[in-house]
């Protein structure tokens, strides 16, 4: 089975540095500067004739180090501080006045204040961190990649998460083969985060519950709509799309979200014929049916895709890229040369998840030929012997 990069990279991966402690990491530059700055400070007061510069003016590197270390260094830098300020008043012969007094009684107050801030922002920080590790971990339970054969069509997924993305995102999909066909979602929840990850949660399972009970594809997004309404807040809504395979066709009930592409001997996106409001807003779904034929594949994927843009503001040409990045041999070459071409096109990592499920109609599996048992053989009803 075929393992996603999400999968590969995710927060548990050996040496991703994710599972670590929330110590910040000690940086020897950063306390190179602020030693540097406190150096520079010390050196102007004790060399310039015509300047005296205030004691409270070493308050910059303890200020500098709560902004960028943690609240040891912090501590440190504050307790260098203060001994710099005694050096120089020792070697320039200060006087001792209530001046000088309340400029000492700023540098320790500044610096305790500094330190006090800079262990607020390291607790603060290592709780957003683990929350966007469980919030990870539970996205990447739920996007389990998919890598199956259901009868004639091929499904292969892959998941992409934001390298820069401080967050996790919304994308999901699942896929179910019930009685009705195989069945196949697609979503993009709005917004990102622990919120996101909840309403994901909720529309995956709530698929996967409908998708065996309910016998038309319209229904089944009227009643997933329902049924994900008290997960979802007043400004939230899931973008989806719905598939369901059946010989030589695919039916498709589309909900705001980004149609579908058909690669094949014509490359296509397959548009809806009456569009819809996303679940969430009152959804108003229709069926459209279009032909599957043996060998052409069926792209789903969420706009993280099509809507990435490169330095200029230009939009992924996805038409005319999946057109030569599809027609790979297997499906998770295909997905990953589509990836490199928008990575290509972005220059870089994207700024947004990236969703992909990918099904290609095969050959249907030929059915074993019955074999019917060999007749019994024929009993002789006379009796043994003559009359």
């Amino acid at each position: 089975m075929g393992t996603p990069e999400a999968v590969r990279r995710g927060p548990w991966a050996p040496g991703s540095g994710t599972w670590r402690s929330g110590r910040p990491r000690v940086r020897w530059r950063d306390h190179a500067l602020c030693g540097a700055l406190l150096g520079l400070c010390a050196a102007l007061a004790v060399g310039a004739e015509a300047w005296h510069p205030a004691v409270a003016v070493l308050l910059i590197g303890p200020l500098l180090a709560c902004a960028r270390l943690g609240a040891r260094a912090t501590l440190a830098t504050a307790a260098w501080a203060v001994l710099l300020a005694v050096t120089v008043d020792v070697v320039r012969h200060a006087e001792a006045g209530p001046r000088l007094a309340i400029e000492y009684a700023v540098l320790l107050v500044g610096g305790l204040v500094t330190v006090r801030i800079a262990h607020a922002t390291a607790a603060r920080s290592v709780r957003l961190r683990q929350l966007g590790e469980v919030a990870q971990a539970t996205q990447a339970a739920l996007l389990r990649p998919v890598d199956a054969r259901f009868g004639d069509i091929h499904v292969h997924t892959r998941h992409h998460c934001a390298v820069e993305s401080a967050t996790v995102g919304g994308d999901v999909y699942a896929v179910a083969n019930t009685s009705y066909g195989l069945r196949v979602f697609i979503g993009d929840v709005r917004g990102h985060g622990l919120d996101a990850v909840c309403v994901n949660a909720a529309v995956a399972d709530g698929f996967r519950d409908l998708a065996y009970v309910t016998a038309d594809l319209t229904e089944l997004a009227v009643r997933l709509d329902a049924r994900i309404a008290p997960a979802l807040g007043p400004e939230d809504f899931v973008t989806a799309v719905f598939a369901e395979f059946a010989p030589g066709e695919v039916r498709l009930v589309n909900c705001g979200h980004p149609p579908p592409l058909r690669v094949g001997s014509r490359t296509k996106f397959l548009t809806p014929v009456a569009g819809s409001l996303p679940l969430g807003l009152g959804c108003a779904p229709t069926r459209s049916r279009y032909w599957l034929q043996s060998g052409d594949r069926l792209l789903l994927y969420t706009d993280g895709l099509d809507e990435a843009r490169d330095a200029r503001g230009r939009e992924f040409p996805l038409l005319d890229r999946a057109r030569t990045a599809l027609s790979r041999t297997l499906p998770w070459e295909a997905l990953d040369r589509l990836y490199a071409e928008v990575t290509a096109h972005t220059g870089g990592p994207l700024r947004d998840d990236v969703a992909l499920v990918l099904c290609e109609a095969g050959v249907p599996e030929p059915t074993p030929e019955r074999t019917d048992p060999a007749p019994p053989a024929r009993v002789n009803s006379r009796p043994a012997g003559g009359s």
